[in-house]
């Protein structure tokens, strides 16, 4: 078999013989695997496989066919060595920069197209080599993807108890406000970010907030953070250093997870209301009854910003939704957010500082008119107004986390978040010592709702962790302690 193998490659690749169909798999197979293996917490749904299987693979079948066989007509038979070439690189270089930039790049596209004419010209005769090089690459991919995937479980979700069979005793309309990056008071007063939003926190006093000084995430990013408050467990990134984000993370956040299956169970009907479709972009299966955006409305191939639309009209339409049911509301938007992610398109950490503050300042904006319309309407509301994660100022980007770091207010900066908690009126226990991170949460908030305190006992361990690239061996860092203290601990 192997001989066989052998025989039929160097004849493939010694033979100027054109294979449109092979030639077309390979421009687009590569690039397939690439997008799924470099962004698959996005492109892990079946109308995913359907779409880049329909553009990547069939779409360039057809075409290559089809032209190859027209430029064996009589007439044009003497430039048939020109068009395959021509299309293998073109449409190879433009999957890719598809994939890489999620959109269409002109520079790129031209790019493309010139490479495209010169190799059809000038090498068109080493065509069948590159499709072997291309066919290598897309293996590479595979294994890639494999290996990141391979033995990849869900048993780090489950509870230490009998939580999801909890009652609640109380049932109050709950507003969960994420405002994306927003620090901690606490830290907001220190070295790297030294402002003073005092009149914000006077308003949130002023309006019954109770503040949780000192919280912090246990995650770095959105996916990773959100993943661990909703099963209200720790994931440690599935123990893969190689990876930047957790598996299936926007199925753990808006497809299924502990904390809609207690809502659900209790009686409440369940809404996400975003600024972007963020956390849609996988269109996995809706776990909240409603959402603000459909899935037409996102594509494919997206990174999920782009401009932000309204959130406080969809959150009345759903408030005036007539409804025996109490609501629990999940409310996301992406102010201030964090520093740039790319250290190319930095700014320097003064100028990536200063565009943060004003950022903040239209989170607060955002934050004051969800806030007045849900006290005015709903005046017995629980309203939970967390980050998750920092803003990471004082970085010059957000890949210089993956760098090891010393300086407690750099560390600060990554994990420090915002809690604040209107609690219904009457409460007298607020949980100020037991609220320090966002993994326990819900948990503490369910205990609250149940009345039954036994929950608090199986909380996680107020922990922070990142993913170490440089500056130390690769792996998975405890950066923050159950106290609080700066470690530095390999998992």
């Amino acid at each position: 078999m192997t001989v066989y193998f052998k025989i039929f490659f160097q004849k493939f690749i010694s033979n100027q013989k054109h294979y449109p169909i092979l030639t077309a798999v390979a421009s687009g197979l590569y690039p397939l695997l690439f997008y799924i293996t470099n962004n698959y917490t996005i492109a892990n749904s079946i109308g995913h496989l359907k779409y880049f299987l329909f553009n990547f693979i069939i779409l360039p079948v057809i075409l290559f066919t089809a032209i190859y066989y027209i430029f064996k007509l009589q007439g044009l038979r003497r430039y048939k060595k020109y068009p395959l070439p021509f299309l293998n690189i073109f449409f190879f270089i433009f999957y890719m920069t598809i994939c890489y930039y999620a959109g269409i790049h002109k520079k790129w596209l031209l790019l493309g197209i010139f490479l495209a004419i010169l190799f059809s010209i000038f090498l068109n005769k080493y065509l069948n080599k590159v499709v072997v090089i291309q066919f290598i690459l897309a293996i590479i991919s595979l294994l890639s993807f494999a290996q990141n995937n391979y033995a990849i479980s869900n048993k780090w979700k489950n509870l230490p108890d009998d939580i999801l069979n909890i009652n609640f005793k109380k049932k109050p309309n709950i507003y969960f406000i994420q405002p994306d990056g927003y620090v901690n008071f606490s830290e907001l007063k220190g070295e790297n970010y030294n402002t003073d939003f005092t009149d914000f926190e006077n308003y949130l006093a002023d309006n019954g907030f109770t503040y949780y000084y000192d919280f912090r995430s246990n995650y770095y990013s959105t996916l990773s953070s959100n993943s661990a408050t909703f099963n209200m467990k720790h994931h440690y990134y599935n123990d893969k250093p190689q990876l930047s984000e957790v598996l299936n993370a926007r199925n753990n956040i808006v497809s299924e997870n502990a904390v809609l299956s207690i809502f659900k169970q209790n009686g409440y009907s369940t809404h996400f209301i975003s600024e972007l479709p963020y956390l849609l972009l996988n269109k996995t299966k809706l776990g909240f009854d409603t959402s603000n955006f459909i899935d037409d409305e996102i594509s494919y191939i997206s990174k999920g910003l782009g401009k932000p639309v309204d959130i406080l009209n969809p959150l009345k339409k759903e408030f005036f939704n007539k409804s025996d049911l109490s609501k629990f509301f999940f409310i996301e938007f992406f102010n201030p957010g964090h520093i740039t992610a790319n250290k190319r398109y930095s700014k320097g950490k003064e100028l990536e500082k200063k565009e943060w503050l004003e950022s903040l300042k239209i989170a607060n904006f955002k934050l004051k008119n969800l806030i007045d319309f849900i006290i005015e309407m709903d005046a017995s509301a629980l309203i939970i107004i967390m980050a998750d994660h920092g803003g990471f100022v004082g970085l010059n980007s957000t890949s210089q986390s993956f760098e090891k770091l010393d300086n407690r207010d750099l560390i600060y900066s990554i994990f420090s978040t915002k809690l604040a908690i209107k609690w219904p009126k009457g409460t007298n226990y607020k949980y100020i010592n037991e609220l320090k991170s966002n993994v326990n949460l819900f948990r503490i908030i369910f205990s609250y709702l149940s009345g039954n305190q036994k929950y608090l006992n199986s909380m996680e361990k107020d922990e922070s962790y990142m993913i170490i690239k440089k500056g130390a061996p690769k792996g998975i860092y405890k950066y923050i302690d159950n106290q609080g203290k700066i470690t530095f601990e390999k998992r």
